[in-house]
């Protein structure tokens, strides 16, 4: 993960120098290339250093991370243990830190970015997640790390099982809050939290903060300081918005062709996991660097597609919305919508993926003519403007279903027929077919299925 930085804080904090941290902590985050604080960063830590709880909202790249680790580290390094000895496990002291994040790969750049300012960062923290080694997860969980780092799902099953013990956690993160309600964690983080010490300190990260949202973290945060930082509800103004009227078989041709005549790399959305296996194929065909990440990837070819994207391996990388709310890449130059979203507020998440910290980025839309209603009515709730632009109409067309050769189909229904009527010995009379057996073989159309000293709170 790169240092997470835009614009610099105006609120007399213009270097990690400013804050009340330990003098060893300003020196670690010196060596990692932190140097000026963000505006989220400026307003989140100071209250954070002093206990309060903290709820925030601000986009993704404006560097929430170092806003929510920096306290945990001072916190801990400054202060003894509050736990009892006999919350020790097996060798190890209590957990004093916990994180949660809607996906692994967003849990584990948060481990990354802790590492780069935490010298024994292997041992004094854990990574507790789906899809990886649970022999290991629990072998170091029982080392006794100070931090823990997690997604609800594998966390809430080591709670049920009784494999690690949060009595004495002090600090609690809810990172991405909106993202884990969308993905349907609520009721997991509700049985974490009450497993967890009342007397602790809470601090809620999300990208929107609506009423619903509100509501449900007011049971967390106690008298919180509320952070916000620009507007979340519509694109960033760094990132140039492009729209392109195009036919749905010549938008593989667009984007070969976007992808030939401009520089930098691409992050591509499929509104579906098969549509994103064919896209990433179809891009491969025509010479192109590309990695693929959805749903039903395994967590090691997720790895492997991310890394290949971040390392530069691969230029293009094909996703979905879901898997791609774990990508947290700064390099990224270009956003394209190959299907148009679902919703605003998923347009606002796709294009948050270009323009991070204080880089520009273009994000282009492709839209066809039966959505160019859908399109305008994003601009009006979003209060933006598209550069519109019609597709070259010479741009080659994508075979996706070849012409059915009606001549070819009448012979072989004849030839079916012949397979299944017979004579019956020299009467002339057909004989009924076998009704227990279906033909050899059957022609049908597809069909697809929907389912539906800060304040702290006492004891």
């Amino acid at each position: 993960m790169q240092p997470e930085q835009s614009e610099p804080a105006k609120d007399g904090f213009t270097k990690f120098t400013d804050f009340d941290i330990s003098d060893k902590l300003k020196q670690r985050l010196a060596t990692a290339n932190f140097v000026t604080p963000t505006p989220v960063q400026a307003k989140a830590i100071p209250p954070a250093l002093e206990g309060y709880d903290v709820l925030a909202t601000a986009a993704t790249g404006t560097g929430k991370t170092l806003s929510f680790l920096i306290p945990i580290i001072d916190i801990m390094d400054a202060t003894p243990l509050k736990a009892a000895p006999e919350g020790k496990r097996r060798g190890g002291s209590p957990i004093r830190a916990l994180i949660l994040l809607p996906t692994r790969e967003l849990a584990m750049q948060v481990l990354e970015a802790y590492s780069k300012i935490v010298p024994n960062a292997k041992s004094d923290s854990v990574l507790v997640c789906g899809g990886l080694s649970e022999h290991t997860q629990l072998e170091a969980l029982r080392r006794g790390p100070r931090l823990v780092v997690a997604t609800p799902g594998r966390l809430e099953d080591y709670l049920k099982r009784r494999e690690i013990s949060l009595n004495h956690v002090e600090m609690l993160v809810l990172d991405e809050v909106d993202r884990m309600l969308d993905m349907g964690f609520l009721p997991a983080i509700r049985r974490i939290v009450a497993a967890l010490p009342k007397d602790r300190q809470t601090m809620c990260y999300s990208a929107t903060l609506d009423a619903n949202i509100t509501e449900i973290v007011k049971d967390y945060v106690y008298e919180p300081v509320r952070v916000e930082i620009g507007t979340t509800s519509k694109p960033n103004e760094r990132v140039e918005l492009r729209a392109f009227m195009v036919m749905q078989d010549q938008k593989l041709a667009l984007l070969d062709k976007m992808l030939t005549e401009e520089e930098g790399t691409y992050l591509v959305f499929s509104r579906t996991k098969h549509g994103a296996d064919r896209i990433g194929k179809k891009l491969e065909k025509l010479g192109h660097l590309c990695s693929v990440i959805h749903g039903d990837r395994s967590q090691g070819q997720r790895t492997a597609a991310l890394k290949a994207f971040s390392s530069g391996k691969s230029r293009i990388l094909v996703a979905t919305d879901v898997a791609a709310r774990g990508i947290d890449i700064s390099h990224i130059a270009h956003v394209v919508n190959y299907d148009m979203p679902g919703a605003s507020e998923d347009f606002v998440h796709r294009i948050g993926r270009t323009g991070r910290a204080d880089k520009t980025g273009i994000a282009t839309t492709f839209v066809m003519p039966q959505e160019k209603s859908d399109a305008r009515k994003m601009e009006r709730e979003l209060k933006i403007s598209f550069d519109w632009r019609v597709a070259d109409k010479n741009l080659v067309k994508e075979e996706r279903n070849a012409p059915i050769d009606t001549a070819q189909m009448n012979d072989l229904m004849m030839l079916e027929s012949r397979s299944w009527k017979t004579n019956e010995a020299g009467t002339g009379h057909e004989q009924a077919p076998n009704r227990g057996r279906a033909p050899a073989r059957r022609i049908s159309s597809g069909g697809a299925s929907r389912s539906g000293g800060g304040r702290r709170r006492s004891a």
